[in-house]
């Protein structure tokens, strides 16, 4: 949550206040249960094997979990009814239970809050649009970047997620889709944005489990394009070039939310490790790569990073190179001194970016009456019953 005294935080004069970033997730007394989307498709099948069932049944409940969305050990009729609830239990325990939903926009969008197995929460939230149903999902419970200007940072960082703690969230997504949960009527998941609690290149290697539990084809993964995939970061350039040697090619996304060094070293102190320059540099290297554009997160900030040099700044910057701008208005948080920018200073920084050529969007702000928007999220247990 953000504070007045996080609000402060961004120096007026320059000077830089000595900001703690977290890497390393604290020491857990209890590890997640491990669920089949925790492996590979061949280590899946050791897994089961490691537990006394015959090896091909890892194959059967993929099948049931991946292409059918099932939770409901009745319903797989290929393993004989005397032995499904042990292996449910054992190759897909539950990872995440339902505590509360909250909806807006009709019901079409909808923000789940999840409880682990031990007790900590998290967020994810599934929007449905008239050409496509959208998940934003969460990587970490909290996250150590500690921007100020969002609820999740500010939170700090309780732990990572397992594999399966990311994948389950996109599951029961795409169940809700396919159960016509949402107005209009069943429908697919189609796209999966690492944009929730957490900077996902922190929990490197279950992030890119979950990726791959994507993007697999049925029934070894759900089967969703790599381009209909979206992973954000603040720009933990490490990460990011490890990410274009996996071969998935996802869409990246870089949090940059201001131009310049000075601005940035508070406004997103990952900076102070890697600066603009270094950041932009692996992403354009990613797109090299990759083949796929990336995106520059911008949220606008009154008086803060919303002048018309900053604009200038960025559009010279991007000018030449394969991004596209998603200005984001500025989401309230609890205690926050700070707001969205105004309408004609956001329609400035547009023109000037436009100017230059670079493709601007300004986002929408699906989901901000139930703090479920961008840097809004920060697994709050309030009153709203699940409906």
């Amino acid at each position: 949550m953000v504070g007045a005294r996080a609000c402060e935080a961004i120096p007026m004069s320059g000077q830089v206040p000595e900001v703690k970033l977290v890497f390393d997730e604290p020491v857990q007394r209890k590890k997640a249960p491990k669920h089949l989307a925790d492996f590979s498709p061949a280590d899946r099948k050791a897994f089961a094997k490691e537990l006394g069932f015959q090896p091909f049944r890892a194959s059967q409940v993929a099948n049931h979990y991946f292409s059918h969305l099932s939770n409901n050990p009745d319903e797989w009729t290929d393993i004989p009814a005397a032995e499904r609830q042990a292996i449910a239990e054992a190759l897909t325990p539950k990872m995440i239970e339902l505590v509360t939903t909250r909806t807006t926009d009709n019901g079409m969008t909808r923000k789940d809050l999840w409880k682990l197995h031990d007790g900590v929460l998290v967020e994810s939230v599934l929007m449905r649009y008239t050409d496509r149903a959208t998940v934003c999902i969460s990587s970490q419970a909290g996250c150590g970047m500690n921007c100020p200007f969002c609820a999740t940072g500010q939170a700090g960082l309780t732990r990572n997620l397992s594999a399966a703690e990311i994948t389950d969230q996109i599951v029961a997504a795409a169940r809700v889709c396919a159960n016509g949960e949402l107005p209009g009527g069943p429908t697919r998941l189609s796209n999966i944005v690492f944009m929730g609690m957490g900077e996902p290149l922190a929990n490197y290697n279950s992030v890119v489990r979950t990726l791959r539990n994507i993007t697999e084809p049925n029934p070894d993964g759900l089967g969703i394009s790599a381009r209909s995939v979206v992973v954000s970061t603040v720009g933990l350039v490490n990460g990011i070039e490890k990410l274009m040697d996996e071969g998935i090619n996802c869409t990246l996304a870089v949090s940059l939310h201001t131009p310049d060094d000075e601005l940035r070293d508070s406004l997103v102190p990952i900076n102070n490790r890697f600066n603009v320059r270094e950041v932009l540099a692996a992403a354009d290297a990613y797109e090299k790569k990759t083949g796929r554009r990336y995106s520059i997160e911008y949220a606008l900030i009154r008086d803060i990073n919303d002048q018309s040099w900053r604009s200038d700044l960025l559009g010279r910057l991007l000018k030449n190179r394969n991004a596209h701008v998603n200005l984001i208005p500025l989401n309230p948080t609890p205690g926050s001194k700070w707001t969205a920018s105004r309408r004609e200073d956001e329609a400035e920084f547009v023109r000037i970016l436009e100017s230059y050529g670079v493709p601007v969007t300004v986002r929408d702000t699906r989901g901000r009456e139930i703090d479920g928007a961008c840097g809004q999220l920060a697994a709050a247990e309030k009153a709203s019953p699940t409906s």
